[in-house]
């Protein structure tokens, strides 16, 4: 899978995204660590795991918007935004 823009050009809309690993999650809103003001994305799963006891996910802005490397060596972005709301 090829990249259609670096992370730094990708803008965060709120909405429906697909984790690399093909999960879908709804991500929220972005909000500010009160310790360091980095912004962080909020997010919650689209799918039921009885097992998980978490509601809802924080992960920095510059993670959710960035790029994995597969282990083959592809790189593809961590979330790729699917829709909005």
């Amino acid at each position: 899978m090829e990249i259609e823009k670096r992370p730094e050009e990708r803008k965060f809309i709120p909405g429906v995204y697909r984790h690399f690993k093909g999960g879908m999650y709804l991500a929220l809103v972005l909000a500010k660590d009160s310790e360091t003001e980095e912004d962080v994305v909020v997010y919650i799963p689209l799918y039921y795991k009885e097992e998980s006891e978490t509601k809802a996910w924080v992960r920095s802005l510059e993670d959710f918007m960035g790029t994995k490397e597969l282990e083959d060596g592809t790189i593809v972005n961590r979330f790729e935004f699917i829709s909005e709301r």
